[in-house]
């Protein structure tokens, strides 16, 4: 199975799950992540401080509905989990429709689609459906029953390590929390998954956390203190399959390495590169002023800026395999600078050595790859003073990256530079 194919194939299987912020749904979920990679599972009891947040209530549900007179369920859980307002408070009782309108959500603008809607930190209960249904509706009296519970608990999270030469660490986040969402966020997890598969024995440490959005990206902070200052650079990764272009979002430093390497591996492909901003996914998170971690936010179409966003339009026929193909390309191109990027020192400054009795100017001369790479060792040569590294260099000249890194490595050998 090519790898399109295999990760849509996951966002299948995951998709359905009822998940939260808290509950089976997420662990249902890590289960099957960890089929593919070894996961390290933790549970955070209900209560325990985390920055300025507390682990909140667990969540689960079994069952929901609302049933007409006939006991037709009109709104149903079974076909749909965002049917349900997320934490829910159970309830069971019968009421006119003119008082049940005041828990039911719709979206009149979108009216063939059933919203997503949450209350986490806030006791409520509601129904999400389509203003279409809704409309079809007759006065009259309904049977209203969340079979839910919110009850002392874990809030769960997981992890995934590839260990590397080094223990300087390169961390992949993505949210685990959405339900029935297939773009934001079962694509995400799936390149993540992906990517993490065709790691060996990578430079750095990679650590792939699939955690509940914005409490679980801060509980992960606040029981790792003393691992943050390892982290030298990071991703958050959503909505990873649709099919429109990328758009990458900035560090809060703006200069971080990642930002300029996920410039340097988009800038021959559409894309858009923005600045940070708080609002959004984790990376707000990793880029509190506290961290002000370089970690960077790579979406294709970006968070509420596609009509299906947050909607049950957001299925598994949203995602595309050559999308997300697409994603894990460059991030598999971002690792690959990041692995490779080095900082350098001519070991012959005083005027340029001569290269061609080392055997390093190509024989066929007037070739334009051949001319590249000779380019590419002047360069290398001109700035390997150690202070520029190999994307400096790259980024300076106007030449790609694997360029100069294979310039570097001939010099290299030839006992020109050293790292």
């Amino acid at each position: 199975m090519d790898p399109g194919a295999g990760m849509h194939a996951l966002v299948r299987r995951l998709y359905p799950l009822c998940r939260s912020i808290t509950g089976d749904g997420v662990r249902a979920t890590l289960d099957i992540i960890g089929e593919h990679l070894p996961l390290t599972v933790h549970e955070v009891p209900t209560g325990t401080e985390v920055l300025d947040w507390t682990v909140p209530q667990e969540w689960n549900i079994r069952d929901a509905y609302v049933a007409d007179a006939t006991g037709r369920r009109v709104v149903d859980f079974r076909e749909s989990s965002l049917h349900v307002v997320g934490y829910s408070v159970p309830v069971h009782t019968t009421m006119p429709l003119a008082d049940l309108r005041a828990h039911l959500h719709t979206l009149p603008g979108q009216p063939s689609l059933v919203p997503y809607r949450t209350s986490y930190y806030a006791p409520t209960w509601g129904f999400c459906l389509a203003q279409d249904t809704l409309d079809e509706l007759p006065d009259g009296d309904y049977e209203v029953w969340i079979d839910s519970t919110l009850a002392d608990g874990h809030l769960t999270y997981a992890e995934h390590v590839v260990p590397g030469q080094v223990t300087d660490e390169v961390i992949v986040s993505c949210h685990v929390c959405h339900p029935a969402l297939a773009n934001d966020n079962m694509a995400g997890v799936a390149v993540a998954v992906q990517l993490a598969l065709g790691l060996e024995n990578p430079y750095y440490t990679y650590r792939f956390i699939f955690a509940p959005g914005t409490i679980g990206a801060i509980t992960w902070l606040a029981r790792n203190a003393e691992r943050v200052g390892k982290v030298r650079h990071g991703l958050v990764l959503a909505c990873a399959g649709d099919r429109g272009s990328l758009t990458y979002k900035q560090s809060r430093r703006g200069d971080a390495e990642i930002d300029r390497v996920l410039a340097h591996v988009l800038r021959d492909r559409p894309h858009e590169i923005r600045p940070f901003s708080p609002y959004g996914y984790d990376e707000r998170q990793f880029c509190s002023p506290g961290y002000n971690l370089g970690v960077g936010c790579l979406t294709r179409t970006p968070y509420a800026e596609y009509p299906e966003y947050h909607t049950s339009g957001d299925d598994p026929d949203l995602v595309a395999p050559e999308a997300m193909a697409d994603t894990l390309e460059v991030i598999r191109a971002a690792v690959a600078v990041l692995e490779r990027n080095r900082t350098y020192l001519n070991l012959f400054p005083y005027g340029e050595p001569q290269l061609g009795r080392r055997g390093l100017y190509d024989s066929l001369g007037g070739r334009s790859d051949a001319k590249q790479a000779q380019l590419a060792m002047l360069w290398v040569l001109s700035y390997s003073d150690g202070e520029h590294s190999l994307l400096d260099i790259a980024e300076r000249a106007g030449l790609p990256f694997d360029s100069v890194a294979a310039a570097a490595s001939a010099l290299r050998a030839a006992g020109l530079v050293k790292e």
